[in-house]
């Protein structure tokens, strides 16, 4: 990467059936071996299970479930005269989401179930309900945050 200038930020378009940019967001990361109808296929019947099981939309599902999942502090560590120190830092919004999403995907692939979709819909309503697997990853990461609070004068 170069030290000169930042990588300019790719424009993401939003996906044909939801017209959301956070759906298409959430397929190239589900997405397996350039898969990407597979990745869409799953998506599409979580969110059809969503349906069914709520009564709601569920793209506003998906939208809590992220939004709840998604980290405010994280820490970074950090070395200072031969000592590494954790050190808490704010999450940028893009990088939160980006973690929120991560997590999401990755325990929805560690649960029990029959199919992706299945454990997908799992993840998403129960992150969207403030339990799961991706809001005690954030809740963990939070408490780090807090436990490392004397070293937030290293901050870069």
């Amino acid at each position: 990467m170069s030290r000169r200038t930042a990588a300019q930020k790719r424009r993401i378009n939003p996906d044909p059936v939801y017209n959301s940019r956070l759906v298409n967001m959430m397929v190239s990361r589900i997405m397996k071996s350039g898969k990407k109808s597979v990745a869409y296929r799953i998506i599409y019947d979580a969110f059809k299970i969503i349906q069914e099981r709520t009564g709601s939309d569920p793209l506003e599902t998906f939208e809590q479930a992220v939004r709840n999942a998604t980290p405010l502090v994280e820490v970074k560590a950090r070395r200072v005269g031969g000592a590494t120190y954790q050190v808490p830092m704010e999450v940028r919004s893009d990088r939160g989401i980006a973690l929120a999403l991560r997590w999401l995907i990755q325990f929805s692939r560690q649960r029990s179930g029959r199919t992706m979709s299945m454990k997908l819909a799992n993840e998403l309503m129960d992150a969207a309900n403030e339990t799961g697997s991706a809001i005690r990853r954030r809740e963990e990461t939070h408490r780090m945050a807090e436990a490392n609070k004397a070293f937030a004068h290293y901050r870069y």
